[in-house]
């Protein structure tokens, strides 16, 4: 039985028009994210077979492989979620998420300051990756990080709550080469409950994520 499965999307491939393009998110979906599941399933399973030989020649380029595919699977999966037709604007208290909110002023200085430093991020990740709002459990603050690929560069610990794609798949049959436009377009289908339901939960376990004080 695979490990991993590629989850449903939590709306039709036309709910972000017309940020993201239907064509896009379907084929982001249905063969980008499925890809990188797959991968992570057939890693596991070389694993088991290096492990059951005692074969162990290959080990560096499966362990690379699976840390590949696994994060491009979980970024991928938060990166569904992150996303509405409806979504977009600042997190505001009467909005439910003043939580959130609060956490960016305090970690950011303002929501301009954040929405600037995760928008460069994003845009001039050198190839291919994305640009991360995470909760960093050390501090007990927000960070932002651009990750290469799909797990390079990452502060260990941080966990993802808002995430933006900047691989070419992820824009170029709309947006060509306009990185830049895409991430700027990309503020307006952010889904800010879901962000705020993530770091709520990140917060609560950040005494388990830890092995020490």
């Amino acid at each position: 039985m695979a490990t991993y499965t590629l989850p449903e999307l939590p709306y039709d491939y036309a709910a972000l028009e017309p940020v993201i393009s239907p064509q896009i998110v379907e084929l982001h979906h249905d063969k980008h994210h499925a890809a990188y599941v797959k991968g992570a399933n057939d890693t596991l399973e070389q694993l088991e077979e290096a492990r059951d030989k005692g074969a162990w020649g290959a080990v560096n380029g499966l362990q690379k492989n699976l840390a590949f595919h696994l994060s491009g699977h979980i970024l991928h999966s938060v990166y569904w979620h992150n996303m509405t037709g409806d979504g977009g604007g600042e997190p505001l208290a009467a909005d439910g998420v003043g939580e959130l909110a609060d956490a960016i002023a305090e970690s950011f200085g303002s929501y301009a300051g954040f929405k600037s430093q995760l928008t460069k991020a994003a845009a001039t990740t050198q190839g291919s990756g994305w640009g991360v709002l995470a909760y960093e459990p050390v501090s007990g603050r927000l960070i932002v990080e651009q990750v290469y690929d799909h797990q390079g560069n990452v502060g260990q610990g941080s966990v993802p709550v808002l995430v933006f794609d900047a691989w070419e798949h992820a824009f170029y049959l709309q947006y060509k080469n306009q990185k830049v436009d895409f991430i700027e377009a990309m503020w307006r289908v952010v889904n800010w409950q879901d962000v705020a339901k993530r770091y709520a939960a990140a917060k609560e376990r950040a005494d388990v994520l830890l092995l020490a004080p």
